[in-house]
């Protein structure tokens, strides 16, 4: 069986200008943990998940400095950036995640699965070429291992 047999293909997305406020209430309107974002073209850009939203309420840890040979070095700049970054974000883009894992509406459901545990990611988008045309989730594959369709 392939992953184009049991994949989601309704699927919420949001814009890269939605803004992270818009964002937080479709997430809890439609009950989910996150969505993929797309393009006006329906080409995948990225994820954005629910600890994107979260970070609006975190607290920033100043980097360590560390004085040495009358210089200083700066331990954890580059997260510090990354975090104040995502603090500060007001839209979608300023929070999705790019380097995502995506697989084939032809690929195999074994294939999925063992993405998934070693990846340790259990939503995967669907892409034909750059167009998403669904997603996969750990549910989608136990659905399909209950009704026997392996």
């Amino acid at each position: 069986m392939l992953i184009k047999d049991i994949m989601t293909q309704k699927v919420v997305t949001v814009s890269p200008l939605m803004s992270i406020v818009a964002l937080a209430k479709l997430l809890v309107k439609e009950n989910i943990s996150g969505a993929p974002v797309v393009d006006k073209k329906g080409n995948l850009l990225g994820i954005v998940r629910e600890e994107g939203v979260m970070f609006q309420d975190k607290k920033v840890h100043l980097p360590t400095l560390v004085t040495l040979f009358g210089g200083f070095l700066s331990f954890g700049t580059k997260r510090f950036e990354e975090e104040a970054k995502k603090i500060v974000a007001s839209k979608v883009s300023d929070i999705m995640e790019k380097d995502i894992v995506t697989i084939s509406p032809d690929a195999a459901i074994e294939d999925a699965a063992t993405l998934m545990i070693d990846e340790g990611n259990y939503y995967v988008p669907v892409i034909d070429g750059r167009k998403l045309i669904g997603v996969v989730t750990k549910k989608d594959i136990v659905r399909a291992i209950a009704k026997g369709k392996r």
